[in-house]
Parts: structure tokens; C-alpha cells; sequence
């Protein structure tokens, strides 16, 4: 996912965070700035991370008055530190104050996948090993989740079910065997297409390579089984370890000599990076 495809898709997703967010208006705001006043406020970095989301942080203020202007001191992809000045935002102080809560979601929310993201890149520092995010994001936040994922430097796995031929644990099932799976979706798909498909034991490693899967995923496999899988694959297709990936176990599964490492965690369970918005106030011309 890319800096491009996500600006080039973002505007309804953010219109309509906006509309969850002001059904029909802002009545705090209004209550106390009831007409139009030229403001300025300070965007700060409460702890060190890596900032992403800069660009959607700015478009939900561009959305709401297009006269709205961010000054940016960060892009995305830079490590912040603590108590650094990020930004200032100058507009309408209604503006400001609307737009508040919903660009700091975006940008708390994809600065925490990118930080988590970033932890876990350095932990496959001089290895071999690539790792993958997965399908499991927030509703409606995939375009956004998954770029972030790339500004911490991982990379994405398939954007969505058009994407790639993953054959899961039921998918198998649905076809009777691994066996059967795998040829119904060469028949099915084009040649361009690889095929990826789940085992969870070394004798379903044994039947993908026969059927001549492209990608085998070892799932909730242990260090020792997937180590033995690696030796039974020997380079015939790509191999992918999913399933409790953490950065307390990732040095045990860089062991195995897996070619991709995927986390759901990346996106599921990544915290915040805290972020405010401070020193609010009128500017007079």
C-alpha cells in the first residue's frame, strides 16, 4: 500500500468518520465560537515513534474548510521524539476544534501500527526473513492500517480477497484436500497468480509441495516442526510463518529459516502513539 493509492482512496473513508462524528453539528463548539475566528494550534508528540499519517491528519481539516493549512515540520516515515512540535494548524477556530478528535484518531492510530511495525522490522535486522501484515484490520480503516504498516517498513501482504489465493484450513476442507484445493485453483486462476496454502502439520507440508503450492504457510506450528518443514519444502516453493508471531518469539522463528513472517498484531493490537493538539488561540491580522 502506497502513499499514493491512499490519497487517491481516502476522502470518502475520512467524509465519513467526519459524519460519524458530526451528525449535524458540533454543538460544544458552536455554543462558545459562534462565528468564524482565525486561529493557530500546536500538533506535539506526547512519546517517541515513528509518525504516520500526516497527509490524512491534514485532509480531515481540508475536508471541513479547504482554507485550512497545516504546516508540517514531520513526514511520514520519521522517528519523533517525545514533546516534539509536529505541526501547527491554522484555520477557523471552529474548524480546529471539530476537526480534532478525528484527525488525532488517524494519526494516533497509524503512527501506533508504523511504531510497532518499526519494533518488530529491527528485531529480523540481518536476517533474511520479511515481515507481512494480514487481513485482520479495522473495518474501514484497511487502506490506512496497511500503509502504515510500510511506513514502519514492513510489508503488505494481500490487500484484500481479489488480491492473492490464500487456501485456508476450511477452504481445504471445502475441496476435500490439499491435494484437490491446489489444482482447482490452478484450473481457476491465471498463471500469473501464486498459490498460498495453510498447514499445520508436516504431512500437509509433504502433500502441498507434491500438489506444487507456490507459498506454504506454516501455522501455529513450534520452532522445531516449522525447522523441519523448512528442510522438507528445500527451496521447492516460499515459505510463511503465521500464528502468535511476538516480539518476545520472533528471534526462534527467524531460527526456522522462514522466508516471511505474517502478524495479525500489526494492525490488531498495535497501542496508539499519543498525540495532542495544544496551545489553541485566536490569531488577530
Amino acid at each position: 500500500m502506497n502513499r499514493i493509492t491512499m490519497k487517491l482512496n481516502a476522502d470518502e473513508l475520512i467524509m465519513m468518520a467526519l459524519r460519524e462524528d458530526i451528525s449535524s453539528e458540533d454543538v460544544t463548539t458552536n455554543s462558545v465560537m459562534p462565528e468564524a475566528t482565525p486561529g493557530e494550534v500546536d500538533l506535539i508528540c506526547k512519546q517517541d515513534g515513528i509518525i504516520c499519517g500526516m497527509e490524512v491528519y491534514k485532509r480531515v481539516f481540508e475536508l471541513l474548510d479547504e482554507k485550512t493549512e497545516v504546516e508540517a515540520y514531520v513526514k511520514d516515515g520519521d522517528a519523533v521524539k517525545a514533546g516534539q512540535l509536529m505541526a501547527k494548524v491554522k484555520g477557523d477556530i471552529r474548524v480546529l476544534l471539530s476537526g480534532e478528535r478525528v484527525a488525532l484518531n488517524y494519526l494516533q492510530r497509524m503512527s501506533g501500527i508504523a511504531s510497532y511495525t518499526h519494533e518488530v522490522v529491527q528485531l529480523l535486522s540481518g536476517s533474511k526473513t520479511v515481515l507481512l501484515d494480514t487481513r485482520k484490520t479495522t473495518p474501514n480503516m484497511r487502506i490506512f492500517e496497511k500503509y502504515a504498516v510500510t511506513c514502519g517498513g514492513g510489508q503488505n501482504h494481500r490487500y484484500n480477497l481479489s488480491d492473492g489465493i490464500l487456501l485456508k484450513d476450511n477452504h481445504i476442507g471445502a475441496a476435500g484436500s490439499i491435494t484437490k484445493a491446489i489444482e482447482m485453483a490452478k484450473a481457476y486462476a491465471p498463471f500469473v497468480r501464486k498459490i498460498e496454502i495453510e498447514t499445520e502439520t508436516l504431512d500437509q507440508v509433504r502433500e502441498a509441495v507434491e500438489a506444487g503450492a507456490d507459498i506454504i504457510m506454516l501455522d501455529n506450528m513450534d520452532v522445531d516442526t516449522m525447522k523441519e518443514a523448512v528442510r522438507i519444502i528445500d527451496g521447492r516453493a516460499q515459505t510463511e510463518c503465521s500464528g502468535n508471531v511476538t516480539r518476545e518469539n520472533i528471534h526462534n522463528i527467524i531460527a526456522s529459516g522462514v522466508d516471511f513472517v505474517s502478524s495479525g498484531a500489526l494492525t490488531h493490537s498495535a497501542p496508539i502513539l499519543d498525540i495532542s493538539m495544544k496551545n489553541l488561540h485566536a490569531v488577530h491580522a
